[in-house]
């Protein structure tokens, strides 16, 4: 049973991680059209590009630690804390808009999209907290 909980734990690493990695190299290869949804959301023009690099840090960078288990527990909480204002910004007051706007196919879809941020969150703080497992570059620290 333990080889299945440590099989399980890495598992689970990867694909709490695989969402930001993947996310991560999607804006890398659509540069313009992720800055492009930046500046609809309202953000600063002077803020879209440095915005966009810290999100490919964090999300292809910080992701890929997680995935093959190094610093793990400092990346989960650093993503931890970078998906509480993107999940504000992005999600959160765009379902409020889409809600007072009677635009509820639009608002559904935000909706879940907050819900998917915090359940991810919870995933990130369970894993800062009980760290990478056996089967990563941290050795289970």
């Amino acid at each position: 049973m333990d080889g299945f909980r440590k099989l399980l734990t890495l598992v689970g690493r990867i694909l709490l991680a695989l969402i930001f990695v993947l996310s991560g190299f999607g804006k890398i290869t659509n540069l313009a059209g992720t800055a492009g949804y930046m500046a609809h959301v309202g953000m600063p023009h002077a803020l879209i590009y440095p915005g966009l690099i810290a999100s490919i840090l964090v999300e292809l960078g910080l992701g890929l630690l997680v995935m093959i288990g190094y610093k793990a527990r400092w990346a989960a909480i650093l993503m931890f804390l970078w998906l509480i204002p993107v999940t504000i910004l992005f999600h959160l007051l765009p379902w409020l808009d889409a809600r007072a706007k009677g635009q509820a196919m639009v608002a559904l879809m935000q909706q879940i999209n907050v819900l998917k941020n915090i359940s991810i969150m919870g995933g990130l703080l369970m894993l800062a907290g009980f760290g990478s497992g056996p089967y990563s570059l941290d050795g289970g620290a």
